[in-house]
């Protein structure tokens, strides 16, 4: 499977009209053809992964980085952790 990883920069916000439309969507209009059906072998695989502990610090972010993250609404804090965990990741491989 390709992983593909895009910038926060890349994102749009979606326009008030599109939240409309996609909101209006019935299941079945949904296309899912380039989404491969799960099958025993995923199953067979698939691995339970509890996440970690949490830590509490205090922590100084940009005023901006702080109100973008917190305008797309609840679980800003664990969005952030993931940008973290995916560079973390990202440095790890590289």
């Amino acid at each position: 499977m390709t992983v593909i990883r895009k910038s926060l920069r890349d994102a749009e916000p979606l326009g008030k009209a599109e939240i409309a439309r996609l909101k209006a969507l019935k299941d079945m209009d949904i296309d899912f053809s380039d989404i491969p059906e799960l099958d025993e072998s995923f199953r067979a695989n698939a691995r339970l992964v509890m996440p970690s502990q949490k830590k509490q610090i205090t922590i100084r972010f940009d005023r901006d980085i702080l109100d973008w993250f917190k305008a797309r609404g609840k679980g800003y804090q664990s969005r952030m952790n993931a940008v973290l965990r995916a560079d973390v990741e990202a440095q790890r491989k590289g």
